[in-house]
């Protein structure tokens, strides 16, 4: 399966005030990475805007170290199951090479009406090589 690393820093805006990030940091980082992936693979310009018909079914995370302001990181991305509708990416968050947050997105292919419909072939096939 396609795999991507994205390198972030912790900003100020990513913080909560105890100096931590804010949880929904974590979830901008993957999804970042997830469109780094994708580009990587050419497939950034899918036609019919087929990138942006991709909204979150279901989202899974474990935060295991603090990240706080400052803290440079890598967030690690895979695709790790595509389905006939859906694509699931497995990713993590990663400062020294320690794991501090952890987490997969699921993500549904919807048609104009947002009903879910088949993952195009071009991208199906680039994930899975």
């Amino acid at each position: 399966m396609a795999r991507h690393s994205e390198p972030v820093r912790v900003e100020f805006a990513d913080t909560d005030a105890g100096g931590r990030i804010h949880h929904t940091a974590a979830l901008r980082w993957a999804e970042r990475a997830e469109h780094q992936l994708l580009r990587s693979l050419g497939l950034s310009g899918l036609t019919g805007g087929e990138l942006t018909r991709f909204p979150r079914r279901r989202l899974e995370v474990d935060f295991l170290g603090p990240l706080r302001f400052g803290d440079e990181a890598v967030v690690e991305i895979e695709a790790s199951a595509v389905g006939r509708t859906s694509v699931t990416y497995r990713w993590r968050v990663l400062r020294a090479g320690v794991s501090c947050v952890e987490g997969t997105t699921t993500c549904v292919h919807v048609d104009d009406d947002g009903r879910p419909c088949a993952v195009p072939e071009e991208l199906r096939a680039a994930l899975v090589t």
